[in-house]
């Protein structure tokens, strides 16, 4: 299988070289020029094995490059026990409410609490090896921007594997303090992690521009380093997220919950669309889905977007509760635009220019077409994103990150503004301690403490959950990273870092 570029598809690449390199150098991500189809048998065949059974399967169709071993030994690595606390790393809680029915599948029992390890656990094995199939004996630099998971996830996977450096970046002010302090803690010698004064999009539009600016990849060649990403624009990253849209499937059905063949729908707490286009593709390849459910926080461009077939980030920024969503530049967006505008490069490119020069697009009606007839957008504020953990809690005994809280409340308009009851699989992507003071507030009608490890104590007392042994460990850990710099400032933060400025 080979790969192109969202913005020039002339543009050709294997499977190794989208994932070493992360980017194509105009700027455009890579998507697979064909996706594996998926029959009856083929779905029958997947009932009968596990999540790593399941893993092996689907990558193995999309990175042929790599041998069946190569594939089989990076998932048994990634997915194991120890780990994710169970054999399946992605379980599902069952809630009914009326003719609702939801199904709750909790991505976040990996070591850093978060969907994101689902494919971070598994990226550093293929990076690796990709960067030994096209560039051996070069040093990877990761580049990571993170609105508060994607960081610590990438940090806990890249620690101390050889050949690669990773540096992260995230917004001061635009992480929860457990995410901030789970960073600034991070063990490893070959890790580096810096604040930045603005926003998410600050950090991940520079980002960008590093890995496109000349100079600096010049200066790193001369190094022997190549830059590498760990967010979801790298093809590394999304497609291990496919996998749990299948696996979750299987379950489903295996549990008597819905039968073989019959149709779901898929909510997803959404930023950088990533998490629901690997539900996306997953459809394209043969999982019967009905409908895809974008839920966002205040920060509402794509339900707009949804809606009106106008991107505008031109608009107030919210810092919010649910600050993993806390995003206006959606860039796994234009993976999807690529592929409902059939495929058209030049179209594609157009539009992400228009969104850098002047901040809005529109597309034209024959995208708007198939964005109707897959997606449903809509959002929560973080009032109602408090009132749904309460309720989720007091109601049905569970307890929700905020996160998690905006999918079960924008599905639940998505139900009652169109009577549709298809058994609907909402992705719950963080664990409640990694949002402790937000989930207490929601949840207890107590005096907050103010520390966060009190509050994270209280909330275990209020709702007799555990907290999470990876964040009960950071009680007492060493804080190793304090810097901040300016979003312009990026560039030469990371020569330094790198000794090479």
């Amino acid at each position: 299988m080979k790969y192109n570029s969202t913005r020039d598809k002339s543009t050709v690449v294997s499977a190794a070289q989208a994932i070493a390199q992360g980017i194509s150098v105009e700027g455009g991500l890579f998507v697979p020029q064909e996706l594996p189809s998926y029959d009856e048998s083929d779905l029958r065949a997947m009932l009968e094995t596990d999540y790593r059974g399941r893993a092996k399967k689907i990558m193995g169709d999309f990175l042929s490059d790599f041998s069946a071993e190569e594939i089989s030994d990076s998932v048994d690595a990634a997915y194991t026990a120890e780990k994710f606390g169970a054999e399946n790393p992605a379980p599902i809680s069952y809630i009914e409410s009326g003719e609702k029915k939801m199904a709750l599948l909790e991505l976040w029992h990996g070591p850093t609490c978060a969907f994101k390890d689902m494919a971070l656990q598994i990226l550093p094995h293929l990076l690796t090896r990709s960067m030994k199939k096209t560039c051996d004996g070069k040093q990877a630099v990761i580049l990571v921007a993170t609105s508060g998971d994607t960081g610590k996830a990438a940090l806990e996977g890249f620690k101390d594997v050889d050949g690669t450096k990773i540096m992260v970046f995230y917004p001061t002010g635009g992480v929860s303090p457990m995410q901030k302090r789970q960073m600034a803690t991070q063990k490893g010698e070959n890790v580096s992690v810096v604040a930045i004064r603005g926003n998410f999009d600050d950090a991940q539009t520079g980002v960008k521009k590093i890995f496109t600016n000349a100079e600096i990849k010049e200066k790193l060649a001369q190094n022997n380093m190549l830059f590498s990403s760990a967010n979801s624009i790298n093809w590394g990253r999304l497609l291990p997220q496919i996998v749990y849209y299948f696996s979750a499937y299987c379950d489903m059905v295996n549990e008597g919950r819905i039968g073989f063949g019959e149709k779901i729908n898929v909510c997803v707490p959404t930023g950088n669309f990533g998490n629901i286009l690997a539900s996306f593709y997953a459809m394209k390849m043969g999982l019967p889905v009905n409908k895809f459910i974008c839920a966002s926080n205040s920060n509402n461009v794509l339900t707009d977007f949804i809606k009106t077939g106008t991107y505008d980030k031109k608009r107030h920024f919210y810092t919010t509760i649910s600050p993993s969503m806390d995003i206006l530049v959606s860039s796994n967006l234009e993976r999807l635009l690529y592929h409902i505008s059939g495929e058209d490069s030049a179209k594609v490119a157009d539009l992400m220019n228009a969104l850098n020069n002047d901040g809005v697009y529109t597309v034209d009606g024959k995208i708007k077409e198939e964005l109707d007839k897959y997606f449903w957008g809509g959002c929560c504020d973080d009032e109602n994103t408090q009132k749904t953990i309460g309720r989720l809690y007091k109601e049905e005994n569970y307890l929700a990150d905020t996160h998690t809280a905006v999918a079960v409340n924008v599905y639940e308009q998505y139900a009652e503004q169109t009577g549709d009851m298809t058994p609907t699989v909402i992705a719950s992507t963080a664990s409640p301690y990694k949002f402790a003071k937000a989930v207490l507030m929601s949840v207890s009608d107590d005096q907050i403490p103010e520390d966060e490890f009190s509050m994270t104590d209280a909330l275990s007392a209020k709702t007799g959950t555990a907290v999470p042994a990876p964040l009960a460990s950071l009680r007492d850990a060493k804080e190793r990273f304090s810097e901040v710099c300016d979003a312009d400032e990026m560039p030469a933060v990371v020569l330094k870092g790198l000794s090479i400025g």
